[in-house]
């Protein structure tokens, strides 16, 4: 994603404390909008935004490139509003939801949104970005309906108010059929019921990227209806006797694939709707509803997520920029990384599990939204670090898909209930095996864990892990993106050995200690990098190392993908001939030019997003900046850290270089900024690197405070001269879990030129 969406800021640059400043521009995207400018409150089941336009995942069988930017349904640069849909991904490359709209209108009815071009022949809406968004609460001004729509949350229920100007008669179409990647068949079933006057119940399943998807719903209105109409646009051949009524105008029911609502209130200018979401049943979102947004009162329910955010942000007590914009940078990356997963259980803590069957979140909440191949490497270390129970919770949520998994394997990229087998590696071990290794205090049980880890890299069936099995690497001629497989699931494999190894189930431990070095079976020793292998042994002919498209490799290229061994890095050192050519070769990375031509045909890679040729847009390289600090120069890692956040993070509307993914490039920015980095997630060891802020007062879960001090730290002063933990002087560049939450006063000495002795030793984790 190339969107960088600014909410609000801690402080300013000048060193005010507390959540001081709300900051209501909205800075959106020109190419690749995929976060939502939204309410929402944090991993909140509602994720209630306006999108802009409903451009179709293909027309007549065929794939529309176009999609791609509407991954989260919003476009800074479109000047029109579709409506306002109930749930959203955040920074992900591939879509699906944008479940229940609701869009104001005047006039006569329009029954479809219209075409960008031409708005007015549709319910859509011209707007010129009069916008305020802040955590929890967003509002925008239509100027064709003359309406000012305001939006805010609940956990799991979506609130709206709407304000008339024109004396035209209103009315709210409500689209059932509506979706993001939408296209023909996607919309399954829908079912609309009108309880009362002030009450409408109902559902939609569709098929898409989750391929059986039901939302139930119950709307509470404001004020009465005072008439409507319900159509379905795509009726069956067969209307059996339903076809004796008038099912169109004012009858209480209606069903089909194609349903939509016209809604009329009589001479009313203000109208509030409160919708309810459940995955489990008409009767969760009716509990839903009565639980958390019982009566009227839009002003109240704003009040309450803004404070949910001000409750969430109080990890920092205390933080210093060197610039303005790195204030709004930090706290908006922050902001993102409480978006990505959502909770996915009602009130009574009934939830629909992969079975499709009704379950109960006994003891912990149940989440949903796991882009585990993104979210491994900063994002879930992240929450591990800072919102411990939670990211607890979302593996409880992990253990309890496997246990529902008729292939019994974790998460690959699910959501609402659903796998959807997006992306490569089996990531969960990950998230897993780091927090057991930095014993996250609200695990339960984690042997269960080890066992599901050791079930899901044995299932043979899935993406080459038989061939990598058998022969210590998935053949390119079995298995597309061979080399990226290899490596992952060697890494996946090093993480299980950790956890076992943690947990005294030794013999497991040796076991995929072995197998995390079959990365070292897709090195080619004669050209120097990471290639493809056959079946047969031999290295497949046709390779260019600069090519991110049929050459091994998914979202990277070799240069990128061959550095791709975060587990071990002294091997890794040995196997590139040694410190001085591993250095040289890491310096060409940043250095060198990738052409265009290079990852045309890969819309997950854009120019913005590279620097030389290190794609920080794409999760594959986030961790090889921090590589020089296990050879002799570590101020190298400083120098490109810096570069990196410069560069790749920006207040603008292109300011992202890549999807957020989720909230792995807003986590990746909130570590390096803070001087320290989780290189390889499954060891308790960060990385340490030059901070960005000044000063910085983290105060932990376990009631720990972790005060981040510098001395001359600037714009030019980049490099690391001396790093003290509560006096004592740390000799190597690394620093671990247990320290930090150990807290006391972690001291950075900054200067202009690289400090060779800083660090006198450097260790393998």
């Amino acid at each position: 994603m190339r969107f960088y969406f600014w909410i609000f800021c801690f402080v300013s640059a000048y060193g005010q404390s507390g959540l001081t400043e709300w900051v209501r521009p909205l800075i959106g995207t020109q190419d690749a909008g995929h976060t939502f400018p939204g309410a929402t409150v944090p991993f909140g089941a509602i994720q209630l935004s306006p999108d802009t336009d409903t451009i179709p995942f293909s027309v007549n069988g065929s794939y529309q490139p176009n999609v791609y930017r509407y991954c989260a349904g919003y476009q800074y640069a479109d000047s029109t509003i579709v409506g306002f849909s109930h749930t959203h991904f955040s920074g992900t490359g591939h879509s699906d939801l944008g479940d229940i709209l609701l869009m104001p209108n005047i006039g006569a009815i329009q029954w479809n949104p219209g075409t960008a071009a031409q708005p007015q022949k549709g319910y859509r809406s011209v707007y010129h970005h009069n916008e305020v968004v802040q955590p929890g609460y967003y509002a925008v001004y239509l100027d064709e309906p003359k309406v000012q729509a305001e939006l805010t949350t609940t956990q799991r229920v979506g609130i709206h108010k709407y304000r008339f100007d024109s004396q035209e008669p209103a009315h709210f179409i409500l689209d059932l059929t509506h979706g993001i990647y939408n296209y023909e068949g996607k919309n399954v079933w829908c079912y609309l019921r009108v309880e009362n006057d002030t009450l409408l119940t109902g559902y939609k399943q569709t098929n898409g990227w989750g391929r059986t998807r039901t939302v139930y719903f119950a709307i509470a209105l404001s004020v009465p209806l005072s008439s409507y109409q319900i159509k379905d646009f795509k009726p069956s051949t067969y209307k059996g006797f339903w076809r004796k009524f008038d099912t169109e105008n004012n009858f209480p029911e209606g069903a089909g694939a194609g349903l939509k609502a016209a809604l009329f209130f009589e001479n009313q200018k203000e109208v509030e709707f409160r919708v309810a979401l459940s995955g489990v049943s008409i009767d969760g979102a009716l509990l839903n509803l009565q639980t958390e947004a019982p009566v009227v009162g839009f002003e109240q329910y704003k009040h309450a997520a803004q404070l949910q955010w001000q409750r969430a942000f109080s990890v920092v007590k205390d933080i210093e920029f060197l610039r303005l914009n790195d204030a709004y940078n930090f706290s908006t990356a922050w902001y993102h990384t409480l978006i990505g997963s959502t909770i996915y259980m009602d009130v009574d803590g009934r939830y629909r599990g992969l079975d499709q069957r009704i379950h109960i979140a006994e003891g912990f909440t149940n989440y949903t939204t796991f882009s585990l191949w993104d979210t491994y490497r900063a994002e879930q270390p992240f929450l591990n670090l800072f919102y411990p129970k939670e990211n607890a919770d979302m593996i409880e949520s992990m253990q309890q898909h496997f246990m529902q998994s008729t292939q019994h394997m974790l998460p690959i990229w699910s959501h609402y209930a659903n796998e959807n087998w997006c992306m490569i590696g089996y990531h969960a071990v990950s998230v897993m095996a780091d927090a057991v290794v930095k014993e996250n205090p609200y695990l339960k049980d984690p042997s269960r864990f080890l066992r599901a880890a050791n079930s899901t890299a044995n299932q043979r069936f899935y993406e080459g892990l038989g061939a990598y099995i058998d022969l210590g690497y998935v053949p390119e001629d079995q298995s597309g993106s061979s080399v990226s497989k290899t490596l992952e699931y060697a890494y996946d494999d090093w993480c299980i050995a950790q956890m076992a190894s943690h947990l005294k189930a030794d013999s497991l431990a040796l076991e995929y200690q072995k197998r995390a070095k079959n990365y070292r079976n897709v090195f080619d020793a004669s050209s120097g990098f990471m290639r493809p292998k056959l079946t047969n042994g031999t290295f497949k002919n046709a390779f260019d190392p600069l090519d991110t498209h049929g050459q091994g490799f998914i979202e990277g290229n070799a240069w990128n993908y061959s550095f791709y061994v975060p587990h071990d890095p002294k091997g890794l050192i040995e196997l590139m001939g040694g410190e001085a050519k591993f250095i040289a070769h890491l310096d060409s990375l940043f250095e060198m030019q990738l052409p265009d031509a290079y990852f045309a045909q890969t819309e997950d890679i854009m120019r913005e997003g590279i620097i030389g040729n290190y794609v920080h847009g794409n999760e594959p390289s986030h961790h090889i900046p921090f590589f020089y600090n296990f050879t002799a120069q570590p101020w190298k890692t400083q120098s490109s850290t810096r570069m990196i956040l410069d560069k790749q993070y920006k207040l603008e509307s292109a300011g992202m270089g890549g999807n957020d993914d989720c909230g792995q490039m807003s986590a990746w920015y909130l570590f390096a900024a803070l001087g320290f980095y989780p290189f390889a997630p499954g060891s308790s060891q960060y990385c340490l690197t030059a901070p960005l802020v000044k000063s910085a007062i983290l105060e932990f879960d376990n009631g720990q405070v972790l005060r981040i001090q510098t001395v001359n730290n600037s714009d030019k002063n980049i490099y690391i001269q001396q790093v003290t933990l509560n006096g004592r002087l740390l000799n190597q560049p690394f620093i671990t879990h247990r320290e930090l939450l150990e807290g006391g006063e972690l001291l950075f000495k900054m200067g202009p030129k690289p400090a060779k002795k800083a660090f006198v030793s450097v260790k393998q984790f």
